[in-house]
């Protein structure tokens, strides 16, 4: 078997000087769920499952990228703002933040897309891969809960954010969708 090709994946992750980091691992987890589905949909002649599995795999791939830039910009900030008072780098910091909320709200809406998506060819995929789409549906709804919860400590969403909400709400879709399997 060839090499999977995770390394650099892994290393980027790995290293204290990259900023990809929580966000970036739950993004990659859910693109890799969408891959499994993908390769399950495919598999079992389900052309349609497999284009939407495509697109959720590039779609959590690129969020990777996104939520590395937007954690290093909000750190960077945040490293520089020092004691408040300016309203205009105040302004900056709190658009920083919020995007930086944003990114991962985008991860797990995304997952639970790939969660329910997985939960829905686990019936129909049998015996041989069903235990893949139950699986890809499982690693997507950690990735949905752990793009919520990077999401609920970000420092500038609160309870009743509405990136908060969203990303409790796509959370708990991938919860529910795997639950029932």
């Amino acid at each position: 078997m060839s090499e999977f090709g995770v390394a650099h994946a892994l290393e980027t992750l790995a290293a204290p000087a990259n900023p990809a980091s929580g966000g970036s691992a739950a993004a990659l987890v859910g693109a890799i769920a969408a891959a499994v589905a993908g390769k399950v949909a495919r598999s079992i002649g389900s052309a349609g499952d497999a284009a939407q599995a495509g697109s959720l795999a590039r779609r959590l791939t690129k969020l990777a990228r996104m939520d590395a830039a937007a954690l290093e910009s909000a750190r960077a900030a945040l490293a520089a703002a020092g004691e408040g008072g300016n309203e205009g780098r105040d302004f900056r910091l709190g658009r920083l933040l919020e995007h930086a909320a944003a990114v991962p709200a985008d991860v797990a809406e995304a997952c639970a897309d790939v969660a329910v998506l997985a939960a829905d060819l686990a019936p129909r995929a049998g015996d041989d891969l069903g235990p893949d789409a139950r699986s890809a549906s499982w690693l997507a709804t950690a990735a949905a809960r752990s793009a919520s919860h990077l999401v609920d400590v970000n420092l500038a969403a609160g309870p009743d954010d509405p990136h908060a909400r969203r990303a409790r709400a796509a959370a708990q879709v991938a919860s529910a969708a795997s639950d029932t399997l």
